[in-house]
């Protein structure tokens, strides 16, 4: 079976800087793949042109046997930051309904037009799209309330409701955690578990220790990359992926 994303000697640089070095990496269908590295090392760019919202310099990238940009509509993404201000006057139920546009980042359509949301162009399916991708992510009961009164926990779950409407094959997270707590960052991780039973699975993270726990194998970027199954992660790995002296916590619930 071909990989779901198969990346081959890829080098990407903005400029004159190069931010990517002969990267090789293939991601098995059903695979649950931790992205871990340093500030700048690389990673946001990764998704970004396995999303194909970025074009290498050289080397190639499939994913789901075609073009990254040509395989858009099967991607769902949960950004980093939120792409919109968190005063917008708009509704939970709203947000979740963008995912059934075709939207790059910035929540733009991909022919460069702002999309105005009219009630009239939202249909019977994408409402039970919206209301299933809710009740999935445990927040069907706040989805008339304004995107501005959530928690960052109830944030990241209407974000990962947007990303999932679009019933995509493959699911990218970028650090989807990293403005939560302890509690929430469990109760994420869990339903991305039961979730990587239908899709395969991409998440950056900076907590390889916590991460560990759930994903198949981690790849470490840091300019270049690296893979390892979980078993073979131990402190000298991740002093060579972060260049310095670090500490492993380990995570008691």
């Amino acid at each position: 079976m071909s990989p779901v994303i198969d990346i081959r000697s890829l080098n990407f640089a903005y400029g004159r800087v190069p931010t990517l070095s002969g990267i090789d990496l293939q991601v098995a269908e059903g695979e649950f793949l931790g992205i871990v590295g340093p500030n700048a090392g690389g990673k946001s760019t990764l998704l970004k042109l396995i999303l194909g919202l970025l074009q290498p310099q050289s080397g190639s990238i499939r994913v789901l046997d075609c073009a990254a940009s040509a395989a858009s509509r099967l991607l769902g993404y949960v950004p980093q930051y939120p792409s919109f201000p968190r005063d917008f006057p708009v509704t939970v139920e709203q947000v979740v309904q963008l995912g059934r546009l075709s939207l790059d980042q910035n929540g733009r359509q991909r022919d460069g037009k702002w999309h105005a949301l009219w009630p009239g162009r939202v249909s019977s399916t994408d409402r039970r799209a919206v209301h299933r991708a809710l009740a999935e992510v445990e927040a069907g009961d706040i989805s008339k309330r304004q995107i501005g009164s959530l928690s960052g926990g109830q944030l990241q779950r209407v974000l990962l409701a947007r990303a999932l409407v679009g019933e995509p094959r493959i699911l990218i997270l970028d650090e989807p955690t990293a403005n939560i707590d302890q509690r929430m960052e469990s109760e994420i991780f869990d339903l991305l578990k039961a979730l990587n039973t239908r899709m395969s699975i991409l998440v950056v993270s900076h907590d390889v220790a916590f991460i560990s726990r759930y994903v198949s194998r981690v790849a470490c970027v840091n300019q270049t990359l690296v893979c390892h199954n979980t078993d073979a992660i131990d402190g000298h790995v991740i002093q060579e992926v972060y260049g310095q002296h670090v500490r492993m916590i380990a995570h008691g619930h």
